[in-house]
């Protein structure tokens, strides 16, 4: 029999909310977090807005020297895994080390490290480039520098899935507890990738939305949808199995009880039109549950505002629910934090966490146009109670990459 795995801790840095009850507090109520970028001069870009962290200072959590040492999506990730040991309440001194875990990714890592040291090169030379350059911008360092700072000496590893990191550090995570190789494991993803070259080359791919108005730029679902909105940020959760937060008396989020990953294996940036792949993570992840497929209470769609994501995605939810479809309620925060690539699926397993605990379905903001192609209940502008039993979050990269995890409402 596999060991029963739950979610006890959370942590987030997100463009809404530099902890977990601002975050979901300000979901709840729709606040839009896209503005105009501040981080660099964007007059000569197509597009202008984002959805950047406020007023995050990253010595107040990891002190001075050691915010220097790190890029800024490993401070995210450092602070976001901060907040989550502590809202779970773990005793680390009284812990297996051995069984104690990291799996924590970024799709992109430390770009902005690497625009910056670039300007360094041609400018001074390649003597004056920061000694920990490298230590600084490759992927797995947000794990590696949690798991140092927490002793976690278990499985330590990175996914890279583009947009479906997050999801899958998460259903990766369950996986090894599940299986019985770790007690405890710190998962999530975190980015940083509102940079100069970043945002350019999101540009030049068409990916961008290209609009001026903060609250019509990321509008997933609906018809004039013309683009994702960048974002930035962290999404920490604590697994434990079932038996060691039960034994430590551990508050309880919610079980996760099923997880799909698959491949559309059709083309590197967009979606499979038929949903496919998507509909077959949503299945595996139905199917582990061991559920019907009506008994889905609530769906975080990947929604990215794009014209083929949401389509193809909503084509995918009608593959696997059928007409059960039009009666589960289908929302995208996107349109409140941005697209944050490999934090997305992060933000959003805190996001639905939130939604079981309180019993509240987060809007789709900014919904205005229907389209004929995405006919689903994208709980529009305005936010609902429900009780919720059983909750998916869906993460969709590029690659072909799909991530499915979904969670039940914590019962014994």
């Amino acid at each position: 029999m596999k060991t029963r795995v739950v979610i006890t801790g959370l942590g987030a840095i997100t463009p809404v909310g530099n902890n977990v009850d601002d975050f979901w507090n300000n979901i709840k109520n729709g606040v839009c977090g896209i503005d105009f970028i501040k981080n660099f001069d964007t007059t000569d870009f197509k597009a202008k807005l984002a959805a950047e962290v406020k007023d995050f200072d990253p010595t107040e959590a990891l002190g001075r020297r050691e915010a220097r040492r790190l890029d800024r999506f490993s401070q995210f990730a450092m602070t976001s895994a901060d907040e989550a040991i502590k809202d779970s309440g773990l005793d680390l001194d009284s812990i297996d080390k051995s069984r104690f875990g990291v799996v924590v990714g970024s799709g992109i890592g430390g770009i902005g490290t690497i625009e910056k040291e670039h300007g360094t090169l041609m400018e001074k030379g390649p003597n004056r480039i920061h000694p920990l350059f490298i230590p600084m911008i490759i992927g797995n360092m947000a794990a590696g520098n949690i798991a140092i700072k927490y002793e976690a000496r278990g499985v330590c590893t990175t996914v890279v899935t583009a947009c479906a990191t997050g999801t899958n550090c998460i259903g990766e995570a369950y996986r090894m507890i599940q299986n019985g190789t770790a007690d405890v494991i710190i998962a999530g993803g975190t980015e940083a990738s509102i940079t100069p070259l970043s945002i350019a080359g999101f540009i030049s791919l068409t990916a961008l939305s290209k609009s001026e108005d903060p609250k019509r730029a990321s509008i997933p679902f609906d018809k004039e949808r013309n683009g994702f909105v960048m974002g930035e940020g962290a999404g920490i959760v604590i697994l434990e199995s079932l038996e060691h937060a039960k034994k430590r008396n551990a508050k309880i989020y919610s079980e996760i009880v099923g997880y799909g990953s698959t491949c559309d294996a059709y083309h590197i940036t967009s979606v499979d039109p038929e949903g496919k792949g998507a509909a077959a993570a949503m299945e595996l992840a139905v199917k582990e549950a061991g559920i019907d497929g009506k008994e889905v209470s609530y769906i975080n769609a990947h929604g990215t505002s794009t014209v083929s994501n949401d389509k193809g995605e909503t084509i995918a939810i009608k593959r696997v629910f059928g007409d059960d479809a039009n009666n589960i309620p289908v929302s995208s925060t996107k349109s409140m934090t941005g697209h944050l690539l490999g934090a997305a699926g992060a933000i959003e397993a805190v996001i639905c966490n939130k939604s079981i605990q309180d019993g509240f379905i987060p809007p789709t903001i900014g919904y205005r146009e229907k389209d004929e192609e995405c006919d689903l209940d994208y709980v529009p502008n305005k936010g609902r109670k429900a009780n919720l039993e059983y909750v998916m979050s869906n993460s969709l990269g590029f690659g072909g990459h799909n991530a499915v995890i979904l969670l039940k409402k914590w019962s014994e």
